[in-house]
């Protein structure tokens, strides 16, 4: 309408957000209380003057808005007191006795909105309006969600272990601080958990807690990857409360979207945030969209098509969002699926960075880091052994007039042609534009031939995972894995998101049967094989991996989160009886990971993960995927437009058919005309006078502009779809890549990776500075300083009371991070024996205690000391004219020096326990020993610690 003034314009907007939520707006004096279920009545007369809107549900006055000029914005709050008013005082021809519940103050463009039921009304921001059904639920229910969050109970009021409860104590931590802050009313949460500590688990206990306590209505658990979607339905099929024999799926209704369909029956919905934005747009999505991390699709649409209130999913259709993976995919174009809904955020991360601390307003309710998980036992550490060749780090030389093979980089198809001149290559070009076999093999020989030193006494290959840089890379990667290890195709196997299909040859018949990527994913974590893996990224964040012990890079990662997600794989505690299971020859738990960095990815430079909005050089595939996902910017879609008109200059007519077949008809021709027509200057110009509803002539302005080209953007885009720009995409890419055969790789590291000295000096500085701190306060300090006649009498239960102080007071000091500092420092040539390392953490910390107490004057295992000790003391007995043990007596000896050298004492008692039981016990060894047991024992106590 002409010459509006603001208020007036505020209104309008009102008016329509709140007709989109189902109400119906009404002038005073035509009321209708027949028309729908909710009412905004305009100016309706209050004895302290008219409210701009009073809602009616069921003819009963509920609440109450504040309407103002979008210019208020910026003060919006200040006007709380003003609805508040409105909401206390005596409505005219309305019996109220009580204040009405529900408050908003709106411009049209910011709402805010308190609930007066809550325990500490506090006004929030919403999106748009509550719709009247949902009102009135909530007048009938009495209680608010903040009221109701009050009831949950104490998780563990009898303070029992938390393992009692089913969790871990980070879990315990969490869920507690987590539900102090819902009950604070805190908006938004953040739950820091280092990979494998159980976030997953974490929430879904949170989640059963909130459905069964506070009555919550509907949860969404937001992913950004099918993977991570499909995992997490599986947790919840398999958790089953504490409290409860049924599993958390019989309890409450659970629903994975795939569809733009929200059931309004399920309690939890889990969907890829892709989804639940093209389900607030009111649109279907293509599944492969589901695949990929959108933080890593290079082209976003500049200005995002912004989401508007769909209702068929309101604002208030979730209580609570559990975020995934919070610290990747929730700014820019997503983080309007979190600003649509009226819920609580709860964000799940192993690796926050700042803007991830900041959008959850620093309320971190779990901090627990990589070093306390390992610290714990939760997690395991890494070693790093580094490969190096000549040609990964220097590049080569494609010399003038030699022969040299290129091959397609899709069909594999080759050719051989001369050199013009000559052709200096980077390391970065490796694997992309230029191929050397040599530099691959030379790699994977020595990872071969190294394997005995990164995992002695080990006949089969440790599970592993190799990152590869493309799709090329990675099939050049298993070739050369299963020739070096003269092995068949199960043995090394590619990981990928799409599903592989079938060959066939012209009459249909199989040639080669295709493979479900969950199905090798499956096989790679229960069975024997495959023994390698090859991926680019598919499970390089979010996948549970447990028997995992080996991570190969030959590609590099910039992004610091990226990298320690990639190094998450490998951290999963496995015990031992489940990893002999695919590791027949295992000897123990998984006690640590190797990164074999045969890139320089543990060297390189990395920043903070930020999101990609443009690139200097955008592939023709991401500017698609950009364009479909919403992208409309002119630069942009005109640069598409371009590659496609050079592509369709280089087709021939199988591959116009091809096209043509996937896009229902349309030709690449049709294509670039669209997009171009989407962008002409004339055309937008005149669409968007047709929005504003105005003549030639006139200005439609800027918005309009933007809004009429978005949606002609959109609709030429209509024909995209993953399949066509995959199809696209592999005709148009650059055919050939250049094989060097000529110049042969040789390797140049092959060792492991050490800290610095100076580090490794600080670490043995603080641990020396904090066990001189604690020795007088600690027995077994104490013992292992000032009373060395008293080692017989150590226990496992006091190294392990030292252990836990060290681990709560300093987690950085892991015993098995302080060995690695001592080792470089007593041998930096490297030339102990690579497999002579502590079992565990215990015999770590007792091996670094006698260092340090001075009663080894060098770094040895406590295993070492232990059998040294033994072959003295048996040398010793049998010397002379004393009666040498028979084969039975050592085998018992055996045995005992053996529980030694994980308990660091041995009492009688320990005779009827596991393996001594087994043998006879008590009485065997009695039988066997007679009157001098005890004295046995007695010496063994004292010489094998001596």
């Amino acid at each position: 309408m002409v010459n509006q003034n603001a208020e007036q314009i505020a209104r309008d907007k009102i008016d329509e957000m709140l007709k989109l939520a189902g109400w119906a707006v009404q002038d005073k004096s035509k009321i209708n209380f027949n028309d729908g279920i909710g009412q905004a009545i305009r100016e309706y007369q209050t004895d302290v003057g008219p409210a701009d809107y009073v809602l009616f549900v069921d003819k009963k006055a509920v609440g109450v808005i504040e309407a103002k000029r979008e210019e208020a914005g910026e003060k919006i709050t200040a006007v709380e007191d003003q609805t508040e008013g409105y909401a206390n005082a005596k409505l005219k021809w309305v019996n109220n006795s009580e204040p009405l519940p529900f408050l908003y103050e709106s411009t049209g463009v910011i709402t805010r909105f308190t609930d007066g039921r809550d325990p500490k009304p506090r006004s929030r921001e919403v999106f748009s309006f509550h719709r009247p059904e949902t009102l009135k639920v909530w007048v009938e229910q009495g209680n608010s969600l903040r009221a109701r969050l009050q009831d949950i109970p104490p998780l563990n009021p009898a303070k029992l272990p938390a393992k009692d409860l089913g969790l871990r104590d980070c879990q315990e931590t969490a869920i507690t601080n987590l539900e102090e802050s819902l009950q604070k009313a805190r908006p938004r949460a953040l739950i820091q958990m280092a990979t494998g500590a159980g976030k997953t688990y974490t929430a879904i206990t949170s989640m059963y807690r909130i459905l069964k306590h506070a009555k919550g209505k509907r949860i969404l658990f937001l992913v950004d990857t099918k993977n991570l979607g499909e995992q997490a339905e599986q947790e919840m099929l398999n958790f089953t409360p504490s409290d409860d024999s049924r599993k958390f799926t019989e309890l409450h209704v659970v629903q994975r979207l795939k569809s733009k369909f929200v059931p309004k029956d399920a309690e939890v919905c889990i969907s890829t945030i892709q989804r639940m934005y093209s389900i607030l747009k009111d649109e279907e999505l293509d599944e492969t969209l589901e695949e990929q991390n959108p933080a890593e699709q290079l082209t976003k649409p500049k200005e995002p098509v912004p989401v508007v209130y769909n209702p068929k999913v309101p604002i208030e259709h979730f209580d609570f969002i559990f975020i995934d993976e919070c610290h990747r995919s929730i700014y820019n174009l997503w983080q309007q699926v979190l600003d649509y809904f009226d819920a609580f955020l709860i964000g799940l991360t192993a690796t926050p960075d700042n803007r991830t601390y900041g959008f959850f307003k620093q309320n971190i309710v779990s901090d627990y880091s990589h070093e306390k998980a390992v610290a714990d036992g939760v997690n395991v550490g890494n070693e790093v052994f580094t490969i190096q060749t000549r040609i990964t780090k220097e590049g080569e030389t494609l010399q003038a007039k030699q022969q040299v093979e290129h091959r397609e980089r899709v069909t594999r198809r080759k050719r051989w042609e001369q050199q013009d001149e000559d052709e200096k290559y980077s390391a970065k070009q490796l694997d992309k534009d230029i191929v050397n076999p040599s530099q691959i093999r030379t790699v994977i020989k020595t990872f071969k031939e190294s394997l005995p030193v990164i995992f002695p006494d080990r006949e089969h290959v440790p599970k592993t995972l190799i990152f590869a840089k493309t799709d090329s890379h990675a099939d050049d990667i298993i070739q050369t894995v299963r020739e070096e290890f003269d092995e068949g195709n199960s043995f090394c196997k590619k990981i990928t998101y799409r599903v592989k299909k079938d060959k066939t040859d012209k009459d249909g018949n199989i040639i080669e049967q295709g493979e479900d990527p969950k199905s090798v994913l499956s096989s790679f974590r229960n069975l024997y094989e495959p023994r390698i893996a090859v991926t680019v990224d598919m499970i390089a964040t979010g996948t549970d991996i447990k028997p995992l012990e080996c991570l190969v890079f030959m590609r590099d990662v910039k992004s610091r989160n990226y990298f320690e997600q990639m190094k998450g794989r490998g951290t999963r505690t496995f015990d031992h009886d489940e990893l002999i299971k695919v590791t027949p020859d295992a000897k123990s738990a998984k006690t640590h990971y190797v990164i074999v960095d045969a890139i320089g990815v543990t060297k390189s430079l990395k920043t903070a993960s930020q999101p990609l909005i443009t690139k200097p050089s955008v592939p023709l595939k991401d500017l698609a995927m950009g364009i479909m996902m919403g992208a409309s910017d002119t630069d942009s879609v005109s640069s598409l437009a371009g590659r496609l008109a050079r592509l369709n200059k280089q087709l021939d007519a199988d591959d116009k058919k091809r096209i043509e077949k996937v896009s229902g008809g349309v030709s690449i021709t049709q294509m670039v005309v669209d997009l171009f027509s989407a962008i002409d200057g004339d055309k937008v110009e005149e669409q968007a006078l047709i929005l504003a509803k105005q003549p030639k002539g006139t200005d439609p302005g800027e918005d309009n502009r933007n809004k009429a080209q978005a949606e002609m953007v959109s609709k030429a885009a209509n024909v995209f779809n993953g399949e066509l720009i995959e199809l696209i995409d592999t005709i148009r890419r650059d055919k050939d890549q250049k094989i060097d055969h000529d110049n042969i790789d040789e390797v140049q590291i092959a060792d492991w990776e050490k800290a610095t000295t100076e580090q490794a000096s600080d670490i043995c500085k603080e641990f020396v500075e904090y066990l001189e701190q604690n020795k007088d306060e600690i027995t077994a300090l104490e013992i292992f300083y000032d009373q060395p006649h008293r080692r017989r009498e150590i226990t496992f239960d006091m190294v392990k009371e030292v252990l836990e102080k060290l681990k709560s007071d300093k987690p950085k000091l892991a015993p098995l991070n302080v060995w690695q500092a001592y080792e470089l420092l007593e041998d930096p040539d490297n030339k102990k024996e690579q497999g002579n390392k502590p079992i565990n953490e215990l015999t770590a910390l007792v091996a670094l205690i006698r260092r340090v107490a001075g009663i080894d004057d060098k770094l040895s295992t406590f295993n070492t000391t232990v059998s040294k000790n033994f072959q003295t003391w048996i040398m010793k007995h049998h010397s002379g004219s004393n009666q040498k043990f028979t084969k039975e007596q050592m085998a018992w000896l055996h045995m005992i020096r053996e529980h030694f050298v994980n308990s660091f004492h041995f009492e009688l008692d320990d005779l009827e326990m596991s393996p001594f039981d087994a043998q006879g016990g008590l009485g065997k060894m009695y039988q066997l020993f007679g009157d001098d047991m005890n004295k046995i024992i007695d010496e063994l106590n004292s010489e094998l610690v001596a």
